[in-house]
């Protein structure tokens, strides 16, 4: 299986493959070749496709009644009709015709409540996804606190967010986040197994009676002053609030987090980010890897004594 590892500090965004190239092997439309091969997007959206000139036949602009020919070349270039997407609170990491990777900002919910329906990563996305075409949508596939930042991954079409969250566990290599948490663990790497559940407060939190959803998250201290510590932690599992319920479990809760036993708040933010991202992609088969880097407020805070 192929790695690609993709790096932010080296702005991947545009660098993936966005030239997409088959050969024809028997006759027939080039909307019908293209139908096929796009599995996953709609007619309208492969319609939308030959509107815009994205579709050649060795190497001129077709139709989509354009018959194709065993032997013929046809590429889509999703670079031609490339939106620029620019905003404070999330950056648009990579993309291709079925998903894309984010990194957002703490302080952005990543869907709606009752309260916020437009100040979301997924609102923003929306619209940006809609300037190409107006019916292209976004789906969620997994989410980030309110005051996590760090890498998001959505789909942009319904067969693909299905394909990803009913293989979730196969499809996910790596989620690996960095926590800046108050005092210091008692042991430099350990693996953290509770059972959560969810009280009438919408908190999560480590059952005493091994009743509730199994979670399982690997950490290991990367830098400490006593005061705080830099965790690196890896899921194995994906429960909600997990890292923040475990880590309040052991004693060290997450700085900046109240809700989940913190003490203090130095660096006035949830001190939690989702730094690290591997999948298999659901179409391609590729195996990505995506990396952000740690914020520098997390190295301060461990620093100072």
């Amino acid at each position: 299986m192929k790695k690609n590892y993709i790096n932010k500090t080296k702005s991947s965004q545009g660098k993936a493959p966005r030239i997409h190239r088959w050969t024809v092997q028997e006759e027939t439309s080039a909307f019908s070749f293209l139908f096929l091969k796009l599995a996953g997007q709609s007619k309208t959206s492969v319609k939308t496709l030959f509107k815009n000139g994205q579709v050649t036949v060795n190497g001129s602009t077709a139709p989509l009644n354009r018959t194709v020919q065993p032997g013929d070349t046809v590429e889509v270039n999703y670079d031609k009709r490339k939106i620029d997407f620019r905003h404070p609170m999330l950056k648009i990491i990579w993309e291709d015709e079925y998903l894309i990777v984010i990194d957002k900002k703490p302080g952005l919910l990543s869907m709606a409540t009752d309260k916020v329906k437009e100040r979301t990563a997924y609102h923003l996305l929306s619209d940006y996804v809609k300037k190409s075409n107006p019916a292209n949508r976004i789906f969620i596939l997994h989410r980030l606190d309110r005051d996590t930042s760090g890498l998001m991954m959505f789909a942009k079409d319904r067969l693909t967010q299905n394909n990803l969250q009913e293989n979730w566990n196969e499809a996910i290599t790596e989620r690996t986040y960095v926590a800046v948490v108050e005092g210091r663990p008692q042991k430099d790497t350990d693996l953290l197994l509770s059972y959560l559940t969810e009280n009438a407060g919408l908190k999560v939190y480590v059952t005493a009676d091994g009743s509730g959803q199994e979670a399982i998250t690997r950490y290991k201290v990367l830098k400490s002053n006593q005061q705080y510590s830099l965790l690196e932690l890896n899921l194995e599992t994906g429960r909600k609030n997990q890292i923040r319920a475990q880590l309040e479990s052991i004693g060290h809760p997450i700085a900046g987090d109240p809700k989940y036993g913190a003490a203090t708040n130095p660096a006035r933010r949830l001190m939690l980010h989702a730094g690290k991202l591997g999948f298999v992609h659901p179409v391609t088969g590729e195996e990505l890897h995506f990396e952000t880097p740690i914020p520098s407020v997390f190295y301060s805070i461990v620093k100072k004594n």
